[in-house]
């Protein structure tokens, strides 16, 4: 089987490359047009993709309509609407040292892209970059999980329903795959998934040069402070959790809050996820589930430290485990050394700040960020700490705004997207001098006649 993709894999770059060089697709009508084409197609395909995600994580439609599905038609429109602005060239100002010269920025596509995508999102983190593929005048190739088999199918069909295979085109497969694809040269190529995937993608792109984004992950801290508002913090953590089972790359995966609110706390998320999905969680049509068997497995694991005080349920033959909170958490502890991407929550607490600060600095940079208390003292948290994004008494948030760049930094990424930064990642920022023909000033050349007057102008 991998022997016969590697000639289907090359046809199809090959393809791409020689389409691309038509400049066919850097054409600002025919952006726009694929772009329309492709929101005419998320529309015709809404309920097979809702069920399909239904299918491999057993999303409610509401909740693949909120997460997935009105992300994607928001970020299309968001760029019907902005991109004559954004890929027209931008005028800069030019030195008077380079008189009589001007300079300015133009926008060309980086060529050929290479989008992949996971699993837990499977429709909208293939499909939001791809907008920004089709956006900045690129070809692109899609490949989506195979742990999200129904949702890639649909995919799948409405891809290639909807565009020529030279221009847009998508390939099914494994880890084998994989391997084939990213030892073959793109212009670009964008990567959803987790750090040790992204070291392997980095490593097949410095092959070739190939600038990436790497989208990733790791340990988003959730700190609640003495000042918070604990109904609002416990409302807002449940939801942030529970959202897609925990299955969220943003998702808070752990809790340093101050030991005069955690019983409080703790009691509080506890009623606000009843109040979500009922006594019988199990039984919620609302409530994901776990991707797969080896997942479940993982995360049980994860279980083994620590007190259990909510949750702790797991039916591995429904692919269930129920929100689960866990108290007397220590750093050493599995579920403290590795992203949890599931419904467990561990708590620690602090009676200091420089505690959770000492804590976060000695560790990896992480996706989000989220604190929860005073707008004065969030700013001193925010001096003293970094991350990708984040929220101020909320969660995921942040990942909604269109207008915000999205990324991480360190071990959790490289390079933002969305909306205008969708575009620039897909982009070649042009840098073009402009000088007259007509006239020309002596002072630039040798043997430097004027050297004293033409080193004022630098001045």
């Amino acid at each position: 089987m991998t022997s016969a993709a590697l000639p289907v894999i090359t046809n199809l770059i090959n393809g791409q490359k020689s389409f691309f060089s038509t400049l066919q697709t850097s054409n600002l009508p025919f952006r726009l047009e694929m772009l329309k084409s492709l929101k005419t197609a998320v529309l015709k395909y809404e309920k097979k993709i809702a069920d399909a995600l239904w299918t491999d994580l057993h999303k409610s439609y509401e909740e693949a309509y909120l997460t997935e599905i009105s992300i994607v038609l928001k970020e299309i429109d968001n760029h019907i609407r902005h991109l004559k602005r954004w890929a027209k060239p931008k005028r800069v100002r030019t030195p008077l040292i380079l008189f009589p010269s001007t300079s300015r920025i133009i926008y060309e596509p980086l060529g050929t892209a290479l989008i992949m995508a996971p699993w837990n999102y499977p429709f909208q983190l293939l499909i939001n970059p791809l907008i920004g593929a089709i956006s900045a005048g690129c070809c692109a190739i899609l490949k989506p999980s195979p742990y999200a088999q129904a949702t890639a199918q649909v995919i799948d069909e409405m891809i290639s329903k909807s565009f020529s295979p030279e221009y847009i085109g998508i390939v099914q497969g494994g880890r084998e795959i994989n391997k084939i694809l990213l030892e073959q040269r793109f212009d670009f190529i964008f990567f959803s998934g987790s750090p040790s995937l992204g070291k392997l993608v980095m490593k097949a792109a410095a092959e070739h040069l190939t600038p990436v984004v790497l989208e990733l992950g790791g340990k988003s801290p959730c700190i609640v402070d003495k000042c918070a508002n604990i109904k609002i913090a416990a409302k807002r953590i449940a939801w942030g959790k529970t959202v897609n089972a925990g299955q969220t790359c943003i998702a808070p995966d752990y809790v340093f809050v101050h030991e005069s609110l955690h019983d409080d706390l703790l009691r509080e998320i506890s009623v606000q996820i009843m109040k979500m999905y009922g006594p019988v969680i199990r039984e919620s049509r609302h409530y994901p589930r776990i991707i797969n068997q080896n997942a479940v497995e993982r995360l049980q694991k994860l279980m083994l430290h620590g007190e259990i005080v909510f949750g702790g349920e797991v039916i591995p033959e429904e692919k269930y485990i129920s929100p689960t909170l866990i108290k007397g958490v220590k750093p050493e502890y599995p579920v403290m050394n590795e992203e949890i991407f599931g419904p467990i929550l561990p708590f620690l607490t602090f009676s200091d700040i420089s505690e959770v600060i000492s804590y976060l600095d000695s560790n990896e940079k992480p996706l989000a960020f989220y604190y929860f208390g005073t707008s004065r003292k969030a700013k001193e948290i925010l001096l003293m700490t970094t991350s990708g994004g984040g929220c101020i008494n909320d969660a995921l948030l942040h990942f909604a705004n269109s207008n915000l760049p999205f990324g991480g930094v360190g071990q959790s990424g490289m390079g933002r997207y969305h909306g205008h930064n969708s575009f620039l990642a897909f982009s070649n920022n042009r840098s073009i001098v402009t000088s007259s023909g007509h006239f020309d000033i002596p002072l630039k050349y040798p043997p430097f006649r004027r050297f004293k007057l033409l080193k004022r102008f630098f001045l």
